[in-house]
């Protein structure tokens, strides 16, 4: 039972003092950056939905 106490009193230490944390700066730059490229993602595949949709309802109206 001592080797788990030590080991999370390890990792705890480890997530508290050794890792490095961005600055306010960094996590503003990468959320911003990470907001722009979830808009463009969700742009791009609504053109394609809405391209593969006019497609089919063209080819639906053909054969249909």
């Amino acid at each position: 039972m001592s080797k788990l106490i030590t080991s999370i009193q390890e990792s705890w230490h480890e997530f508290a003092v050794k890792a490095s944390w961005p600055t306010m700066t960094e996590l503003q730059k990468s959320t911003s950056l990470v907001i722009v490229g979830t808009i463009i993602f969700s742009l791009v595949v609504f053109g394609m939905d809405k391209a593969i949709s006019t497609v089919l309802e063209f080819v639906y109206s053909i054969f249909g």
